[in-house]
């Protein structure tokens, strides 16, 4: 392995490892829900370089008769500020890693947008714009080293389930096609200057597999390698993600890419995700993470959890040794990511089964 590439610190990696043995590590909260407070409209979304209609600086006329509004990556092109803003807002929260906004940015999403052409850029400015604000907030607290999580998301297809039910054996996309689109991704985040690469929100395992598949193609091309993170989705009180594994399955189709971490996010509120987080705390040889939503959806698909509640509630995960990295998802704010940092500060970190082993 190569420590002289210019995108690998090894010194921020030894950091990252510090400061998981120390304690247990904020990870932000939800990036759409903070979005939202600006009512942005489609003015914002294209900014100068779409007004038109088209790509000014690609000569590609893609977003062309198409609306953009809800393209929140796209705002790390058009509104960087508002971004920069959502990720210093966590950041004085107590958050140690923020999250880029680049959940939808692989071809298959941007596809929805006919915005394929801007996947590295995208990925790029994405880490780039979060580096920046990690890197201030940093400059300020010297003794807490900030960290950039380059996010995956599970893009908007599914290579394990059809869906169309009334062709089972029919699929929209294929482990090639979803290679392919991280690839370009994984470059992107890796360039713009991200810690770590997290594969999030998991909910079909076949997707997450070629994700990681192309991480290491990457990581091999490169002669270098960063931290993996695993994050994947339980979609209901059934236990077990939409491709039908329980959490201990999932882990066991994730261990051989030698995650720096694992854990859940998403679908679920902090009260119904705790046995699972349990369970990959008991199995897991790997950091446990955990970054559940603000409660279930009301009527309205709005979140309820108050930040005391859902800190309370992870404080107990904290206790009983369950936690090495939290935070929040959908429906969390800088104001419930402070409450969780306070509520699990000063409690020791889980250990890892192999350091339990080696203690005794």
């Amino acid at each position: 392995m190569s420590h002289s590439l210019p995108w690998l610190n090894p010194a921020r990696v030894a950091a990252l490892e510090a400061a998981l043995a120390a304690r247990i590590l904020i990870i932000d909260g939800a990036m759409g829900t903070m979005i939202q407070t600006h009512r942005l409209e489609e003015a914002d979304y294209r900014g100068e370089r779409f007004v038109d209609g088209f790509d000014a600086t690609h000569a590609h006329d893609g977003a062309c008769g198409h609306d953009l509004k809800g393209n929140n990556d796209l705002l790390l092109l058009t509104r960087p500020e508002v971004i920069a803003g959502v990720h210093a807002a966590y950041l004085e929260a107590g958050a140690d890693f923020v999250e880029t906004n680049t959940f939808n940015a692989t071809s298959v999403s941007q596809a929805d947008y006919h915005l394929e052409h801007l996947v590295y850029e995208l990925n790029r400015e994405g880490a780039r714009v979060a580096r920046a604000c990690c890197d201030a907030a940093e400059a300020k607290t010297p003794d807490q080293p900030r960290f950039v999580i380059g996010v995956l998301g599970p893009t908007s297809r599914t290579a394990s389930i059809s869906p169309d039910v009334n062709d089972p054996g029919f699929r929209n996309t294929s482990f090639d096609e979803l290679r392919e689109t991280y690839r370009e991704a994984i470059e992107g985040l890796i360039d713009g200057g991200a810690d770590t690469i997290m594969v999030e929100t998991i909910f079909d395992t076949l997707n997450a597999k070629a994700a990681l598949f192309a991480i290491e193609e990457v990581f091999d091309a490169r002669g270098a390698r960063l931290p993996i993170m695993i994050s994947g989705t339980i979609t209901d009180r059934s236990g077990r993600t939409l491709s039908g594994q329980t959490a201990e399955a999932f882990y066991a189709s994730m261990a051989h890419s030698r995650p720096l971490s694992i854990g859940l996010n998403c679908a679920l509120g902090a009260t119904d995700m705790r046995e699972h987080v349990e369970t990959l705390a008991r199995v897991a040889d790997a950091f446990v993470s955990a970054h559940p939503n603000a409660g279930l959806p009301n009527a309205f698909g709005e979140y309820d959890e108050t930040p005391e509640e859902m800190a309370e509630t992870l404080r107990e995960f904290a206790t009983s040794g369950l936690l090495n990295l939290v935070g929040g998802c959908c429906g969390t704010t800088p104001a419930h990511i402070r409450a969780i940092a306070e509520a699990v500060r000063g409690l020791p970190p889980r250990r890892l089964p192999h350091l339990l082993k080696d203690a005794a």
